[in-house]
């Protein structure tokens, strides 16, 4: 392991593995409203409104929070702000893949001296690896540290998918990962992911509209966009099917659609972040090349919104 980080915070880790279930929230990185620097004290307000809002734990610096938007410091300076701003309440699940794997490595070890729970580690966007290839770059950056590491598989983004037999090899050579979010449209693969890597293997949701399919699965929780507007609901899917009261997690999920649909209406985290703005949580900029939802799309996520108590 690295030695720690220079003035890390000594902050005790919130949980064990086996409390890393559940509805983790995937947080944007909020800016200043010209987009210049990080709104640090937006960052602390949103890790507060997901912890009272019963969030299982929060994810820092995955797709939602625009990684590739971001320098390596500012992406460093956003995983320590997010340990410190829950302070062992919650886990933190840090998301610290890349197209670089030097560059995965290195955040990987920096989360973990600074008191991350675990690490998100995509599958590399734009370069299209061979399952070789995305089987020595997670192993490579799960072998840097002790810390639990989720995959994530994103095929839509990253345009490559992780298949099943690549998860069940990284897992075989790598103790310390325990998991992986399926951003996957392909919903068959959860099966099989669940049939090669053993039924213990914590199969995440990472598309919202699956989140209640893939918990009846077997799966071991969702990471899902719509929590940052509706943490207590997203929480609330988890623990109902977790108490085996499937009905009432089945009505909930129906009650969310219409909110999951609206907040990809453009691309995420853009209605997100809009979103967010209207109820008065950090402002809504982006960092090119994201923009701004257009003006319909805009109406259309605040007349949903209305509709869900979220704004006036």
């Amino acid at each position: 392991m690295s030695a720690p980080a220079e003035g890390a915070p000594r902050v005790p880790r919130a949980a064990t593995l086996d409390h890393l279930r559940g509805s983790i929230t995937p947080l944007p990185t909020p800016f200043t409203a010209d987009g210049a620097a990080v709104d640090a004290a937006a960052l602390r307000a949103l890790v507060e409104f997901q912890i009272a809002g019963g969030s299982h734990g929060v994810g820092c610096t995955g797709t939602t929070g625009e990684p590739t938007s971001l320098t390596l410091a500012e992406r460093q300076a956003v995983i320590r702000a997010v340990v410190e701003a829950a302070a062992g309440r919650v886990p933190v699940l840090a998301g610290t893949g890349s197209n670089n794997t030097a560059e995965s490595i290195a955040l990987t070890r920096y989360a973990a001296d600074v008191g991350a729970d675990a690490v998100l580690v995509v599958a590399p966007y734009h370069v299209r690896p061979t399952q070789d290839g995305l089987f020595e770059h997670f192993r490579a950056v799960a072998s840097a540290v002790e810390l639990p590491v989720m995959l994530y598989n994103i095929p839509g983004r990253a345009g490559v998918n992780v298949l099943s037999e690549t998860q069940r090899r990284v897992r075989a050579a790598c103790p310390n990962v325990f998991g992986v979010k399926e951003a996957n449209a392909d919903f068959a693969q959860v099966s099989h992911d669940l049939a090669v890597c053993g039924r213990d293997w914590r199969v995440f949701s990472g598309i919202e509209a699956l989140c209640f399919p893939m918990l009846a699965l077997g799966g071991a929780g969702h990471v899902s966009a719509t929590g940052n507007v509706a943490p207590r609901e997203l929480a609330a899917l988890y623990d109902l099917a977790a108490a085996g009261r499937w009905d009432e997690a089945r009505d909930l999920h129906f009650r969310l659609l219409a909110l999951n649909e609206v907040l990809f209406i453009e691309t995420n985290p853009g209605p997100v972040k809009f979103l967010l703005g209207a109820m008065g949580l950090c402002q809504p900029t982006l960092r090119l090349p994201l923009a701004p939802p257009a003006p319909a799309s805009a109406a259309r996520i605040r007349a949903v919104a209305r509709e869900y108590g979220l704004v006036p």
